[in-house]
C-alpha cells in the first residue's frame, strides 16, 4: 500500500490548480468524427507529426500491421477533426470488421460518468462530498459506513478493496442485471478495509461501485437508468449505454475484447466470460464520436453548472508519482472525481485510461488549454493502446515534438 500524507495547503493549492475549459472551447458536434481530416492551419496550427503520415500515424499503422492493435482512433484540434484510423475486426468469426462507429468496451473510463453523475447529485442538494457513506447506504460495517466520505470513495483514498477484481468467477456467474445489483454491494459491503480512510491510496474499483449504489438509492432510479437520462442522452451519445452480456453477443456493432488466455497462447474472444452488465467502475460502451460529444457537453456546461463542473474536473489528490521513463518528460498525476489529472510538459490533460486482461485497453483524455481532445478505443488486451497514447500525449503537449517514433 502507497501512503500519501500531502499538507493541508498542498491539497487546497490543488483544488485550484486547473483551469475550468467551457464556453464551447471544445464545440465538437455529437456526430464529429473523422472521415475527413483537418489540415487546420489557425492560430495554434497542430503538429505534422499528429497529421495523417505523421509519427503518431506511422505508429498506428506499425502497430496494427504486426496485431498489436485493434481499434479506433480520433483525434480533435479546436472541434475538427485531425486524424482518424481504424484497424482490426470488431468480430472475427464473424469477419466483421471494426468501424468508425464500432461500440467498444470501455472499462475504467466508466468512472468519469459515475462521478459525473455524484457531481450532478452534489448540485442538486442531494449529496455531500464530505458526507460519510451511512448517510446514503445502509449494511456497511460501523468502521467503514461511519467513516468513509464520498471524497474518498472519489478519489481512492477510502481503503475499500478492490473485491471485484478478485472475485471474477462469482461476478461472471451472475446472468440477469437483478442479479448483479442485488449481489455486488454484497461482495463489497463484506470486505474489509486497507487502511485507515484518509491515510493512503488504492485504485479501488469498490470505491466506486459503491458510489454508483448511492446514486440510486438517492435518485431513486436503477444507476444505468439514471447515466442513460441524464449523461448519455443530454451529451448526445446516441450509441453509449450498459450492455449486458446477452447484447454483446447479439448486437453486431459491438467489438468482442480478444486476449490471449491466462495459459497463454493466441487471442481469444472474451466476451462471454465478462460479467453479465458492468457497474460504477466498470462496464458502459461508447464509441469514439459518442467520447467525443461527453467531452463537448461536460466543457460546455450541458452535466454540470460551470461551478460544478469546474468542482469535478480539478485535482483533488495527488497519486503515486507515475514510473520516470528514459528519454520521456515526467508526468504527474492526479484524482479528480470521476477522472484523472496528468501534468506533462507544463501542459494539464484531463480524462481516464481503462483496460483489463479481458480485452479492453482504451483512452480518453482531452487538453483544456490547446483545444485537443483524444479518443482510442482498442479490443485487445490491456496495454495494446500505452505505445500510441504516450505518443500522442508527448506530441500534443509538444514533449514529443522532432522525436522519432518508437520502433519495435
Amino acid at each position: 500500500m502507497t501512503t500519501l500524507r500531502p499538507s493541508r495547503r498542498s491539497v487546497l493549492g490543488l483544488l485550484g490548480a486547473v483551469p475550468l475549459a467551457t464556453g464551447g472551447l471544445l464545440a465538437v458536434p455529437a456526430s464529429a468524427h473523422a472521415g475527413a481530416e483537418s489540415d487546420h492551419r489557425g492560430s495554434d496550427p497542430v503538429p505534422a507529426d499528429l497529421r495523417p503520415g505523421g509519427a503518431l500515424d506511422q505508429l498506428i499503422a506499425q502497430s496494427a500491421a504486426t496485431d498489436r492493435y485493434s481499434g479506433t482512433l480520433l483525434l480533435l484540434h479546436n472541434g475538427r477533426p485531425v486524424l482518424s484510423r481504424t484497424y482490426g475486426m470488431a468480430d472475427k468469426e464473424q469477419s466483421i470488421p471494426n468501424r468508425p462507429d464500432t461500440i467498444f468496451a470501455l472499462g475504467s473510463i466508466t468512472k468519469i460518468f459515475t462521478g459525473i453523475a455524484i457531481g450532478q447529485l452534489v448540485q442538486q442538494g442531494k449529496v455531500a462530498y464530505h458526507e460519510k457513506l451511512s448517510a446514503y447506504l445502509t449494511g456497511f460495517p460501523a468502521a467503514i459506513g461511519e467513516t468513509v466520505t464520498v471524497h474518498q470513495l472519489l478519489t481512492h483514498t477510502s481503503g475499500l478493496a478492490d473485491v471485484a477484481r478478485d472475485s471474477g468467477d462469482v461476478l461472471r456467474s451472475w446472468t440477469s442485471e437483478a442479479e448483479v445489483t442485488r449481489e455486488l454491494l454484497k461482495l463489497v459491503q463484506a470486505a474489509p478495509l486497507l487502511f485507515p480512510p484518509g491515510t493512503g491510496y488504492t485504485y479501488s474499483n469498490d470505491g466506486y461501485i459503491t458510489l454508483a449504489y448511492i446514486v440510486a438509492a438517492v435518485s431513486g432510479q436503477s444507476f444505468y437508468d439514471y447515466v442513460r437520462k441524464h449523461i448519455f442522452r443530454p451529451a448526445g451519445m446516441i450509441s453509449s449505454d450498459f450492455y449486458n452480456r446477452d447484447q454483446w453477443d447479439t448486437n453486431r456493432r459491438i467489438a468482442h475484447p480478444y486476449a490471449p488466455p491466462p495459459s497463454g497462447g493466441a487471442r481469444v474472444d472474451n466476451h462471454l466470460l465478462d460479467t453479465y452488465i458492468g457497474h460504477g467502475a466498470s462496464g458502459a460502451f461508447s464509441t469514439t464520436p459518442d467520447l467525443t460529444a461527453f467531452v463537448t457537453a461536460l466543457t460546455g456546461g450541458k452535466l454540470l453548472d460551470t461551478a460544478y463542473t469546474w468542482l469535478a474536473t480539478t485535482p483533488k489528490f495527488p497519486a503515486p508519482p507515475l514510473p520516470p521513463k528514459p528519454g520521456l518528460p515526467a508526468q504527474s498525476l492526479f484524482e479528480c472525481y470521476g477522472l484523472s489529472a496528468v501534468l506533462v510538459n507544463d501542459h494539464w490533460g484531463l480524462g481516464h485510461k481503462g483496460g483489463t486482461t479481458m480485452g479492453i485497453s482504451t483512452a480518453l483524455e482531452w487538453y483544456p488549454a490547446n483545444g485537443y481532445v483524444y479518443v482510442n478505443l482498442c479490443n485487445y488486451e490491456a496495454g495494446s493502446t500505452t505505445p500510441i497514447d504516450t505518443q500522442a500525449r508527448l506530441l500534443i503537449t509538444g514533449a514529443g515534438e522532432h522525436r522519432p517514433h518508437p520502433r519495435h
